[in-house]
């Protein structure tokens, strides 16, 4: 009897792990570079989502459809980490003194939009959600995952996925409005001075539509 690809991994078979890989890496990453907004980063993202779950092979249920709910789990706990080491980063380059220029912080954008102001302004947004709506909204929006495999991923109950996400719909919408509405809002820069964050986002995203 031919074993399962889930009985191949769990058994460490690296042909299995490989062929995991082939067919979920290109997805993980666009999920990761969707959440981070940084290409770069969503690649160590991939890799350290890989090297846990080969870690974690012995987790995998016996029993299932598709392993992607479980990989996008995994790498839901690894960008969970990247974004408090992210934000340790940006603390620690706050108590630089600025230079005359600011950074560039945008590597890639993730999909073309004619809007740069309004991604800018919905990725604040995202931000403010709560991390529990913000990986609901993540899975079941950006990977395509339905309210079953999106509770896979986080171990909780598919009732909580649907309260979570039509939570995260109506404050993403409202926040988005309020990001927008603070743009219009804000002050013009002075001659010389560094410009604003907010600024500095919706430039780098009309640069790199062009």
């Amino acid at each position: 009897m031919e074993l399962s690809l889930r009985a191949r991994l769990r058994s460490g078979d690296p042909e299995a792990f490989g062929s995991i890989f082939d067919e979920h890496a290109r997805t993980v990453h666009r999920y990761a570079v969707r959440v981070t907004g940084n290409w770069a980063t969503a690649e160590d993202v991939v890799s350290l989502t890989f090297l846990e779950a080969w870690r974690l092979r012995e987790t995998v249920r016996p029993e299932g459809d598709g392993l992607l709910p479980w990989l996008l789990g995994i790498a839901t706990n690894v960008l969970r980490n990247t974004t408090r080491a992210a934000r340790r980063y940006q603390a620690a380059l706050s108590r630089v003194p600025p230079h005359d220029t600011a950074p560039d912080f945008a590597d890639e954008v993730v999909e073309r939009m004619e809007d740069a102001g309004r991604l800018a302004a919905a990725q604040r947004a995202l931000r403010r959600l709560r991390r529990s709506e913000r990986e609901v909204f993540a899975l079941c929006v950006w990977a395509d995952l339905d309210y079953a495999a999106a509770a896979e991923a986080l171990d909780v109950p598919i009732g909580t996925i649907r309260s979570r996400l039509s939570r995260a719909r109506r404050r993403l919408r409202r926040l988005t409005d309020e990001e927008l509405a603070s743009d219009r809002t804000e002050p013009a820069s002075r001659p010389g001075q560094q410009q604003g964050g907010r600024e500095i986002a919706a430039r780098s995203n009309q640069e790199q539509i062009r």
